[in-house]
This record gives C-alpha cells, structure tokens and sequence, in this order.
C-alpha cells in the first residue's frame, strides 16, 4: 500500500544575507516556521532483485513540475537509494496546492515528504546525520523540513538549528503572479552593496546581521525556559546532529500546555518580542526586500495590504518569505487573518488563511495514511 505524506510549507521569519563565500554561495542566516498549507505526496516502492536497475516514475497534477531527473523529490529518490544501496521501483505522485517558485519551500518540501515516505516503503532509513546531509545535497531548505517548526538556518540555509516553538499563530500567506529569481535576487543585492561601497556609504561599524539575528533569537528562546530537541525521521525526540535535550519530551508537554492556556496572548507576545530585537535597526526584516521591492513595486503594495496599520485589524508582523514573490502576515486571531486576506484579494492578488504549524503537530500529522 503506497504511504501518503503531507509536504508542508514554509516562511521566512526573518533573512540576512552575507558575503559571498569561497564557494559561491552568500552566507545567510534566517529563521524559518512551517506552515500548515501543504501539498500530498504519494510514494510506493518496492525492492528489485539481483540484477535488476532501479526505475522510478514521477506523475503530478501540475504543468509547470518536472516528471525527470531536474525534480528535487527525484533526485532525492536515486540518492537515498544510492546510499542504502537498494534497487527498487519507486512512482511518486505530487499532488499540488503550493505555489511552484513562490518563496514557500514547495519543492524542497516534496523531497523531504517523498524521503520519508520512502524510507517507510521500504521499511529501512538513513541514520539522524546521514539524512540531513543528503537533504543539503539535494537543496538548501530541504533540511528544514526533516526537523519541523520554528528553524533556524545557517551556511546556505541548509544547516538547521530546532528553536523553541511560537504556538500555533494564523498566517496569511499572499501568492502574486510575478515571478522573482532568486540568483537575480542575490545578484541584485551583490550590485547594491557595490554601489555603496563606491559611494562610500558603507559603515566599517554596520553589525553582522548574520550573528544578530542568531543571537536576538537566542536571547528570546532563553527566555522561553525551553531548549530545543533534535528531531529524528519519525518525529520523535532524540539524537539528530544537530541538539540534544535529556528530556526535550517532557519540556514540549510544558511548552504545549502553557501554550494552551492562551496561545493568542503568548503568541502575539513572543512573535513582537522577536520582531522588537531581530535583526538590523528596524528589528527583524528580510533583506530581500531591499531589493525585490524596488523591481517589482507590487509587492511593497501587498506587504503594507498585508500590515494593514491603517485598520481594525494589523498585522503581528508580515514580510516576504525567502526571496518571494510569496509574502505574509501574522496575526493575533482567525477574524483579523480574513480581513487581511480580503484586503489582499480586493486588489487581485490570491492570498490563503492558514497557520503556523509547530514541531509536535508538524511530525503528528506529517502521514496522511
């Protein structure tokens, strides 16, 4: 029977980029939060007998996503096989209801789902370490999907950190029609800081935002009383590479149950906390923006639609994930979240509710039988 697992969205709380490295990538820094929009990913396999080659199938209900080799869940396929040293017959379907190239992680999330329903197929998986590296292989946001929750994101993106978790906190999640590429992003944002320095405008004294954010967020989580638990493939505390906790099961119990007591207070509290001491002057910011806003003005537009200041119902906090076009906001209860995506539609562009999706309800619902 094929094994069916809902791939999750993502934002970006907040991004610094920084400078390009020996490499070629910029170094980042960003907090991501997994969302409850999701698309379904269906896996069967099956192991192949002495001889025989590994075949796998890729169907979608989506024009615009690769059925080859180019697709990151097809990539993660013949890795993890190549690394278990199987041979099977694997056909993937995706069903999608994210956005292709939105900002949310859609494709990244695919290979994380088709990972772990791949492994369950099989009835064998990769240790905590080895699956977060072939996750970073395969791409920069996949390993952000195999912990789950709030995550902090280091190097490209793709060395993740579990954070404490905000409690579940309603989202609407913008989706324009403009595409925006990420390498011209960079490229643009490479550019700018070029011309400042030709200018003489930049400060030997401006702060690393890349060590601001981490420790901002830091600073919060302790304050929390709560550290954060590695995460193995089946959702359970334990030993990832990344954290460990001597007993993160009990400290979530904790979190979960004051959480409860009043998540609208505790999360609109903890989301301004972090908003008030994130990074750069103005707090926490994605320094995307700085230069997809300026090309593609529509998006200022839906971000201040999003905000939302001028009425009855503003924002937490909103801001574009990743380098976008996908933007968000945050908001302290279910009427102010579908009064913001009224706004947003009012001017044509598609905006969804939904929420924040926290790390025990992430992994608790993560097979959709």
């Amino acid at each position: 029977m094929a094994t069916r697992v809902r791939s999750y969205s993502k934002i970006n709380l907040g991004l610094a980029i920084g400078p390009v490295r020996a490499d070629g990538f910029h170094g980042l820094t960003t907090l991501y939060q997994t969302l409850d929009l999701h698309d379904l990913v269906t896996v069967s396999a099956r192991t192949l007998g002495a001889g025989a080659e590994t075949r796998i199938s890729l169907t979608t209900n989506h024009p615009f996503v690769p059925r080859d080799g180019r697709n990151t869940a097809w990539k993660m396929v013949e890795r993890c096989l190549a690394r278990l040293g199987v041979v099977a017959e694997v056909a993937i379907h995706i069903e999608k209801n994210l956005p292709v190239q939105g900002g949310m992680g859609a494709g990244s999330a695919n290979a994380a789902a088709v990972l772990l329903g791949l492994e369950r197929e099989l009835g064998v998986s990769l240790p905590g370490v080895e699956r977060l590296q072939l996750a970073a292989e395969v791409g920069s946001d996949v390993p952000l999907f195999l912990v789950g929750g709030a995550v902090m994101g280091l190097g490209r993106g793709e060395m993740v950190v579990p954070m404490p978790d905000f409690p579940r906190t309603w989202c609407v999640v913008a989706v324009p029609s403009v595409g925006v590429s990420t390498p011209q992003a960079f490229r643009d944002w490479d550019a700018r800081l070029a011309a400042e320095a030709a200018d003489g405008l930049t400060s030997a004294a401006k702060p690393d935002t890349l060590q601001v954010l981490s420790l901002a967020y830091t600073s919060l989580s302790a304050s929390t009383g709560v550290r954060a638990a590695g995460m193995t493939g089946d959702g359970k505390s334990g030993t990832s590479g990344i954290i460990r906790d001597p007993d993160p099961e009990k400290k979530q119990v904790e979190l979960d149950k004051n959480q409860a007591d009043a998540p609208n207070d505790l999360a609109e509290n903890t989301l301004l906390a972090l908003v008030r001491t994130g990074i750069g002057n103005d707090g926490l910011q994605n320094d995307f923006e700085e230069v997809v806003f300026p090309q593609y003005p529509s998006l200022r537009i839906t971000k201040r639609q999003l905000m939302g200041s001028d009425s009855d119902s503003p924002a937490i906090y909103a801001a574009l994930s990743g380098s976008g076009s996908a933007l968000f906001g945050l908001y302290g209860s279910e009427a102010d979240a579908q009064a913001a995506q009224q706004r947003v539609q009012a001017s044509g562009v598609k905006a969804f509710v939904t929420t924040t999706l926290p790390r025990a309800e992430y992994w608790a619902r993560m097979f959709a039988g």
